[in-house]
């Protein structure tokens, strides 16, 4: 079995020395936004649960939801024996919509049926934790992402699909419109294997105002490989 990759201080040290190296455009941006800073999330069942709660919705209302259901599941908790027995009245009055409740009354079955083993996801590839996760109804691609890089730490994973990653790099890499898959994966080649820390950075440089790294040109080399990979 291959040996499963977790970020560490000496690999999150590792990556930005090549993603500096390798693309002057992702060195610029991590010049602006400084150390790379994410903490995995421990609960594993609870962040799947959240982002079902979440699709579609406001962060605000999503957070309201998910603490009138963690409420209705008092005193057991958020696990996923407990959600499975909760009536559709008490999902309801959390503010579920029933196509949200299937999804969520899935994902606890198959969880604590043991078709999904969240426990063992530590010791899985990438390939087969997005394998297991999308068997979930309403779990898709991009979810199964998420959980890799903010539950599992992975340090290869590209959101290809992630409109904030996909936005960054059309404004930073100067390109004429937003890139779809392949022209995403192209420029994001040169961050191989640290993608889920160059994807960091493109999501914290839209907290950045636009003209702090839009208005000074990045290194001519950088911007040429980007429109090239865009074509």
């Amino acid at each position: 079995m291959p040996k499963v990759l977790r970020l560490s201080p000496e690999m999150i040290e590792a990556a930005i020395a090549h993603l500096s190296a390798a693309d002057p455009v992702m060195r610029r941006m991590i010049e602006l936004i400084g150390p790379f800073a994410l903490k995995p999330h421990r609960s594993r069942f609870r962040v799947l649960v959240r982002a079902i709660v979440s699709q579609q919705i406001s962060t605000a209302a999503a957070r309201s939801i998910l603490a009138r259901l963690e409420t209705a599941l008092e005193p057991e908790g958020l696990t996923p024996e407990a959600l499975a027995r909760l009536s559709p009245q008490k999902m309801r009055r959390a503010g579920l919509s029933p196509q949200k409740q299937g999804y969520l009354k899935d994902l606890a079955r198959r969880v604590a049926r043991g078709e999904v083993e969240l426990q063992r996801f530590g010791r899985m590839s990438d390939e087969d934790v997005i394998a297991e996760l999308i068997q979930v109804k309403g779990i898709g691609e991009w979810t199964a992402q998420m959980f890799l890089i903010f539950t599992l730490g992975r340090p290869n994973i590209f959101p290809h699909a992630d409109l904030g990653v996909r936005t960054a790099i059309q404004r930073a890499y100067r390109l004429a419109e937003l890139p779809n898959r392949e022209q995403a994966l192209r420029i994001a080649e040169a961050w191989n294997p640290y993608a889920t820390v160059g994807s960091w950075y493109c999501w914290r440089i839209l907290a950045l105002p636009k003209e702090t790294w839009t208005d000074s040109p990045p290194e001519t080399k950088g911007v040429k490989s980007a429109q090239a990979a865009s074509r």
